[in-house]
């Protein structure tokens, strides 16, 4: 038994509009998926994907707080000049520069236009060929203990783990990582969270089971009767387990 990463779920208030700066930031289709949630896509890309992820805007009423995301997006690039080519098309697209306490550093932070913090990274060997996006970037207070509830939790290979980071890919070793780095407590309300599927066959009933052993806590957001489970894992960080299509 074994879980996926499918989307990374996006609080917006205009849902449409930010898939939009997403699809063209990215390259990737955006799709209607019904009133309040854009999908934006690949192209190729068939849900759910078990080496590959998708942006999922969802519409809320409430605007981002001051507070920064503690999950964000890495962009990569293939050289400085493609740096600052993908800096200067990103704030025609309507991303502005944001400030997140990383002081002088080769990659550049900006803000999308509803203000979800993501940077532009300098190029580096290590995401050559992950595509777009770099790596999702979890902040955590103690990597070593994220490694092991999200490394029984999901199905892709721990790369890296240390006191400062836990780094997952793909089992195929292909499109981008996800990695937990050390960074403070839980502030506000997770705006973006990673949304998890199972494999093929297995149960969503016993993988929730499975995951609530492991140290996960159910959680209420007003969800209501719905097809997927929120839950919190043992840090407080929202996630959910989707049923397969």
């Amino acid at each position: 038994m074994t879980l996926r990463p499918a989307l990374v779920n996006i609080k917006a208030l205009d849902d449409s509009a930010v898939a939009r700066f997403w699809g063209e930031a990215l390259g990737w289709r955006v799709i209607s998926a019904g009133p309040g949630a854009t999908a934006v896509q690949p192209d190729g890309f068939q849900w759910p994907d078990p080496d590959m992820f998708c942006l999922d805007f969802i519409a809320v009423p409430e605007p981002k707080t001051a507070a920064k995301n503690r999950v964000h997006l890495d962009l990569a690039t293939t050289s400085e000049a493609h740096q600052a080519e993908l800096v200067a098309r990103l704030r025609d697209l309507g991303a502005t520069p944001a400030q997140v306490g990383q002081g002088d550093v080769p990659w550049t932070v900006l803000a999308d236009p509803e203000g979800n913090e993501f940077c532009v990274l300098e190029p580096r060997e290590i995401y050559r060929d992950t595509g777009p996006i770099a790596a999702v970037v979890v902040d955590c207070v103690d990597p070593r203990a994220m490694a092991r509830f999200w490394g029984a939790a999901m199905g892709w290979t721990l790369h890296e783990v240390t006191d400062d980071r836990a780094v997952w890919r793909s089992e195929k070793g292909v499109g981008p990582y996800i990695e937990f780095l050390r960074s403070g407590v839980k502030a506000v309300p997770d705006r973006v969270h990673l949304d998890l599927v199972p494999d093929p066959g297995d149960d969503k009933a016993a993988e929730v089971a499975r995951l609530r052993a492991l140290g996960a806590t159910d959680l209420d957001v007003g969800q209501g009767d719905v097809p997927w489970t929120c839950l919190s894992d043992p840090e407080g960080r929202d996630f959910c387990v989707l049923a397969r299509p």
